[in-house]
């Protein structure tokens, strides 16, 4: 867990430089899944969000459990108006049947959520369809690589939504994508018109057994796959998965925001 020495002690601004905390005008949205502090307590995660300036956070159920109350999300959300940080999103959440639909989109509008990271079940999605029109919140279908039988790929959710509203899309972890051999920077560019978030790490190797690594030590071109969201235009945010070291994860989480922000400032 969490310690007061690890969260309030190191002098960032001075190792990463005055633009790396300043808030800086970008086009790129750098924001935090909070499955990668899913050791922390929600308080701990808001603290450490606002202490490497992620402003934007999609939240996992151990932070905002998805039978939490309208009166439970609500004291939680305050915590995020409280600590200025947005809450966006929600996910992954996994939909297998129309009560945990309906269940989700209660939970994201009570929130006050922009989009969901779910994984319907293919035969859900009409219900999917219907509840994205009533509520005007978007859908974001998460690919989950190697091993998923359900939406491996992005080509395979593109594939499944490309005739629904157009507000149900994609969540692209490139990680994923990048184990399964593929090229995250083709698939942004052939999918750009439905990614609506982004789960942004690296991966040790192009393999299924592919592991997190810190950012700019795996095989994973960072700053190619920001140059190819730039070039779409990509308003949406990107979410940092850092799911190395869930007992101490502020080191290199850390180190992947200040390599993330570093390729940023490259290429504005």
């Amino acid at each position: 867990m969490a310690t007061s020495s690890v969260l309030t002690a190191s002098p960032f601004k001075e190792i990463l430089g005055e633009s790396y905390l300043s808030g800086a005008t970008r086009s790129l949205t750098l924001g935090l899944a909070s499955y990668s502090t899913r050791k922390f307590s929600l308080d701990e995660t808001l603290e450490i969000a606002n202490r490497l300036n992620l402003k934007q956070i999609a939240v996992k159920s151990m932070h905002m459990p998805l039978e939490s109350s309208e009166e439970e999300i609500k004291a939680i959300t305050a915590k995020f108006e409280k600590a200025g940080i947005g809450l966006y999103g929600g996910g992954v959440i996994y939909m297998k049947t129309a009560q945990e639909v309906e269940n989700a989109f209660r939970y994201a509008k009570a929130a006050k959520m922009k989009v969901i990271i779910g994984v319907p079940n293919h035969d859900l999605l009409p219900l999917v369809e219907m509840k994205v029109k009533e509520t005007n919140i978007k859908l974001a279908i998460h690919n989950h690589g190697p091993g998923d039988e359900v939406y491996p790929t992005p080509e395979v959710v593109y594939d499944k939504i490309k005739g629904l509203d157009t507000r149900i899309g994609l969540c692209m972890d490139v990680g994923h994508v990048q184990r399964l051999g593929l090229d995250p920077v083709k698939n942004i560019k052939k999918y750009a018109d439905r990614i609506y978030d982004i789960h942004l790490k690296d991966v040790d190797k192009s393999e299924a057994d592919g592991k997190s690594t810190e950012f700019g030590r795996g095989v994973l071109d960072i700053p190619a796959v920001l140059k190819a969201l730039k070039a779409i235009n990509y308003t949406g945010v990107m979410a940092m998965e850092y799911e190395k070291d869930s007992e101490d994860v502020f080191a290199g989480l850390a180190e992947c925001v200040g390599y993330v922000n570093g390729a940023l400032d490259a290429i504005k």
